[in-house]
């Protein structure tokens, strides 16, 4: 797969086991609201949503020509007022077996990923995605630990992604205990630098802890 992955992309791909295909156990709310985070943050990457401490709004309407992304920026486009972040978390994480879906079949599309489909006790169905290309997965994880651990400067989307790891519990997938442990003063410097990554990472909390993670 030579095409850059999205960071909505790119989180689902680590959140699959690689041996398996199957998601990774974690909280229930973690893949939704980590998802629902990711688009935000792809589309304030590319300059169309931008943030303040309390709201999410559009920095530009214009389309990017995503059959993903382009929907929730005209959903958020035609608020008559801007809404605070936790409210667009709940809204796209509710949505978000929809957009996982859909990223699955884009990935499996452009050869990321294999649809694998088999039958358990003979009717119910048994559906994985084993990675047909590691290399966007093993680059994400080894570009965040370099930033992590080794000191490297963090782009935009790196701090925005750990932000995100940081807020649903996902750093377990990029770091072990002990790494986490010791890097934690740097995932929170890191997860601090952007303004939208503070907001979203806030909001993410807050659901969390809602339900109890």
């Amino acid at each position: 797969m030579s095409a850059a992955v999205s960071i909505p992309e790119e989180v689902l791909l680590l959140c699959l086991d690689d041996e398996t295909g199957r998601p990774v156990d974690l909280p229930a709310a973690a893949m939704d609201l980590s998802l629902a985070g990711a688009v935000l943050m792809e589309l304030a990457l590319a300059g169309r949503l931008d943030s303040d401490l309390d709201r999410v709004f559009v920095a530009n309407p214009a389309p990017l020509g995503d059959a993903l992304l382009d929907p929730v920026l005209a959903r958020i486009a035609a608020r008559p007022t801007p809404q605070d972040s936790g409210q667009w978390m709940a809204e796209l994480a509710g949505g978000a077996a929809a957009l996982r879906t859909a990223l699955l079949n884009r990935l499996v599309a452009r050869g990321a990923l294999r649809r694998v489909e088999a039958r358990r006790l003979l009717f119910l169905r048994d559906i994985r995605h084993p990675k047909a290309d590691r290399a966007h997965s093993e680059a994400a994880r080894a570009r965040l630990r370099a930033v992590l651990l080794e000191g490297d400067i963090p782009e935009a989307r790196d701090s925005l992604m750990v932000g995100l790891c940081r807020a649903t519990g996902l750093v377990a997938l990029l770091l072990s205990d002990e790494e986490a442990a010791r890097a934690a003063p740097r995932i929170a410097a890191v997860a601090g630098l952007e303004e939208m990554g503070r907001s979203l990472v806030a909001a993410t909390r807050d659901r969390m802890a809602s339900q109890g993670h």
